[in-house]
């Protein structure tokens, strides 16, 4: 039955399973915010000036995106800064397009710093970059006005897969890399990201864990491609 599925299904669930995931170990309702399993992929581009990533579900149905807002062409043309030296801002849509969340990373020195809005504009929380990651694995925390609801630290010193804690360090969730294949790592960060969230959350938790996991790479990694 696999083998008849459409190649981006196919694909999508050979990530889903190498990540540990068995099919159908986990149920989700549809919906990008209450799904389980996310599996985050990078257009890739040959040259890459604004991100955009499709978002599926275990299954290889296409549940939402992420795209890279608020730079003119010429602007985009003419930028010659490192991806670290400039502001990202990301919406996240649903698979009908509509917005969920807005992710915005300012230009970086040193440690990166996320910040999560809903569509009225009001803030959920931060991303907050907690060391540099030179001696030990990079760590974040998750805020939401002056409380810390969580973490997120490296597995590697390079960052490739993530655990994410609650503030009690109970792990929630889990985002796992898989390599792109060597045309696309060559011509762009082609990324694949698997993941999957342990149990239900409440808010603001889930929605900066959803936050995390689908602009991982550019809103936490990219200032080390």
């Amino acid at each position: 039955m696999l083998a008849r599925l459409p190649r981006r299904c196919r694909k999508v669930q050979r990530d889903v399973r190498k990540a540990g995931i068995a099919p159908g170990a986990a149920v989700g309702s549809g919906s990008l915010l209450a799904e389980s399993v996310l599996v985050v992929n990078q257009k890739a581009k040959l040259i890459e000036l604004n991100a955009e990533y499709a978002i599926y579900n275990q299954h290889g149905e296409r549940i939402g995106a992420v795209r890279e807002f608020g730079q003119s062409v010429i602007t985009r043309a003419l930028s010659m800064r490192a991806a670290e030296n400039r502001t990202h801002r990301l919406q996240v849509v649903d698979a009908d397009g509509g917005v969920l969340m807005t992710i915005t990373r300012p230009a970086k020195f040193l440690r990166s710093k996320v910040v999560v809005r809903d569509t009225s504009g009001a803030e959920i929380g931060r991303i907050m970059q907690k060391n540099l990651g030179f001696i030990g694995n990079v760590r974040f925390s998750l805020e939401a006005g002056d409380q810390v609801v969580g973490s997120i630290k490296a597995e590697s010193w390079d960052a490739w897969d993530f655990s994410i804690q609650d503030a009690a360090g109970n792990e929630i969730a889990r985002i796992t890399k898989r390599w792109a294949g060597a045309l696309k790592e060559m011509f762009t960060k082609g990324d694949n990201y698997v993941v999957e969230i342990f149990r239900t959350l409440d808010e603001p938790l889930r929605s900066l864990v959803v936050a995390a996991a689908v602009a991982v790479d550019t809103a936490l990694r990219q200032g080390d491609n």
